[in-house]
């Protein structure tokens, strides 16, 4: 498996991840039993899928950038 299918295996789960803590968090809510660690839960798998999503995002412009800087020099 190569190392973009790896990013975006990677992003498929923190999805995943993320959208458990934010139910975690509602229900916490929800139960009026707020603490500041629930409420933190899915920062981080939200600034990972920020991560992985930007490199999604700009990997076909980088190739369709490299192909063409190939091609004219």
């Amino acid at each position: 498996m190569d190392w973009n299918k790896w990013i975006r295996q990677i992003h498929r789960w923190l999805s995943i991840v993320f959208t458990v803590a934010v139910i975690i968090n509602i229900v916490a809510m929800v139960r009026e039993e707020q603490a500041v660690w629930v409420g933190l839960l899915a920062l981080l798998p939200l600034v990972l899928l920020m991560l992985t999503g930007l490199y999604l995002f700009v990997l076909p412009y980088a190739a369709k950038w490299g192909s063409a800087r190939g091609a004219g020099g």
